[in-house]
């Protein structure tokens, strides 16, 4: 395969993770092969269109840095703040790239080593190897191994034939998910205490022991390894999971990255799509979907929030993990306060299951972020080139919520919707806001009467004088006296249906009068 240039390096990652300080001579074609961490005790070594982090060097210090990462024949170098020296990286022909000055360089190694060497196969977000480590920590100890996250979900388990199993291991990897029980709970608890192996008893008279790890990097727990003990692992058995846990967090993080990387490129990818920009087939064929709708979750506009712009992005958070938990890899994206989400609308389903989804999403949300939250579902479209429409319905939805009504569909709110479209219509063309209407408005606050609303009332009853009357709660013949007088003081025509439906239209969407 190709080596990985730059520009698809910054495609993929760059923005408000990786910026471009300035290009090398060879433009953005340049190669970048991989990522490399300074390391001020040892030589710098010669790789063709390496990027070198400058870990340990401040910013305006690191031309020193950028000379010899030139001299080395390397694509860039990355440094931490904006005080970079750009014209050393110009003059040397070199890239000069930066990142926040909080970012942690670990961070951005991974970031920047799994994009470079990124494949579109289900193994890129490393489980291949995990299931491969599981293996070789199973032959080498003896015993059935299992790799978890701190959920206790099987990522991984080993498949060496004639080692021992029990009941609980089989359940485990049938439901990829550990059973629970409170004696199971607290054998965690105990794990997860320890910095070394742990050697754990059966749970239960047909269970076997186990000798298990906690996978820890930078103090933070990423997962375990579970090794069944029927007493016949080798002598060095806890010598082996402590190496195996050490590598188990180098793929874990691996896998993290890659996962945040693919969140990264579908959220792009979804904000591109939302304005119109994207190659729709490209985009269908990445996504794997065809037939969607666009969901909209917003945040409530009444409520006060002391931070509204994190908390939107915990809201984006909690869209996206429910989402992930019914359709797997999923696009969402936060754009100017709204977060959107693509739901792929399978079989003959129609997206039926959307709705107590957005329910379920609001539910959660706002009980987690402890502010209510709307949600809006727009039109279903049949490729990935509706979806401006399908946003564009969605977003007229999210107008028309409440505390009354915090979760709806294009179609159910169908009417309204088309007069918020004839609105904007109207407003925008001068000649189609012209007529009695304003005639009315005009008379009405020169002279204190209420000839508007009852005009409004009476068209919305259907011309019904009484249904007017009711929803003005004035008699039928005060009704009566206020249209005649409308008729002949403003000069407007209430037998003419053409101008009922037009003065019904304009003092509804333009005047925003309702009965």
């Amino acid at each position: 395969m190709d080596a990985c240039t730059l520009g698809e390096l910054l495609d993929v990652i760059g923005g408000h993770s990786v910026r471009l300080d300035t290009a090398p001579a060879a433009g953005l074609t340049a190669p970048v092969t991989e990522a490399l961490l300074y390391d001020a005790q040892s030589p710098l070594p010669r790789v063709s269109g390496a990027l070198l982090l400058a870990v340990g060097v401040r910013a305006s210090a690191a031309g020193p840095l950028v000379r010899a990462a030139a001299e080395a024949g390397m694509t860039g170098v990355v440094v931490r703040g904006t005080d970079g020296p750009i014209g050393e990286a110009e003059a040397r022909g070199v890239a000069l790239l930066s990142v926040d000055e909080d970012a942690a360089w670990h961070h951005v190694h991974l970031l920047l080593a799994s994009a470079i060497g990124a494949r579109p196969t289900p193994a890129a977000g490393g489980l291949g190897d995990l299931f491969a480590l599981a293996d070789a920590i199973a032959a080498a100890t003896g015993g059935a191994t299992a790799v978890e996250d701190p959920r206790q979900r099987i990522l991984a388990y080993s498949t060496v034939p004639g080692q021992p199993v029990d009941d609980d291991r089989r359940q485990g990897i049938l439901g990829l998910q550990v059973p629970g029980s409170p004696e199971n709970t607290e054998q965690y608890r105990m794990l997860f205490a320890a910095d070394e192996p742990l050697r754990l008893p059966a749970l239960g008279p047909d269970d076997l022991p186990r000798l298990a790890v906690a996978v820890r990097a930078g103090g933070e727990t990423l997962g375990s390894v579970w090794v069944v003990d029927d007493g016949t692992l080798a002598p060095d058995a806890d010598d082996i999971l402590r190496r195996g846990a050490s590598t188990a967090a180098l793929l874990l993080l691996r896998s993290r990255a890659a996962q945040e990387l693919a969140r990264h490129q579908n959220s792009d990818l979804l904000r591109r799509l939302l304005e119109g920009t994207a190659d729709a087939t490209a985009a269908a064929h990445r996504l794997g979907v065809e037939t969607v709708r666009v969901a909209a979750f917003v945040l409530d506009s009444a409520a006060s929030v002391p931070d509204s712009e994190q908390t939107a992005r915990r809201l984006l958070d909690v869209v996206r993990l429910q989402c992930e938990a019914r359709y797997g890899r999923h696009a969402c994206v936060l754009l100017d306060g709204v977060v959107y989400a693509l739901l792929p609308v399978p079989g003959e389903s129609g997206g039926a299951r959307h709705r107590p989804l957005a329910e379920d999403i609001v539910r959660r949300a706002g009980q987690a972020l402890r502010v209510p939250v709307r949600a809006a579902l727009g039109s279903v479209v049949p490729d990935l080139g509706g979806v401006v429409a399908s946003r564009a319905d969605a977003d007229l939805v999210l107008r028309l919520l409440d505390a009354d009504l915090p979760v709806a569909t294009v179609d159910e709110l169908r009417p309204r919707v088309t007069l918020l479209r004839l609105t904007a219509v109207l407003g925008e063309r001068g000649e189609l806001s012209a007529g009695a209407w304003r005639r009315v408005l005009a008379y009405d606050s020169e002279h204190g009467t209420d000839y508007a609303r009852t005009l409004v009332c009476w068209l919305d009853a259907g011309c019904d004088m009484a249904g007017a009357a009711k929803l003005l709660a004035v008699h039928p013949n005060t009704c009566r006296y206020r249209l005649k007088q409308a008729q002949q003081q403003v000069g407007i025509d209430l037998d003419d249906p053409d101008e009922r439906l037009v003065l019904w239209l304009q003092l509804r969407t333009l005047a925003g009068l309702r009965g």
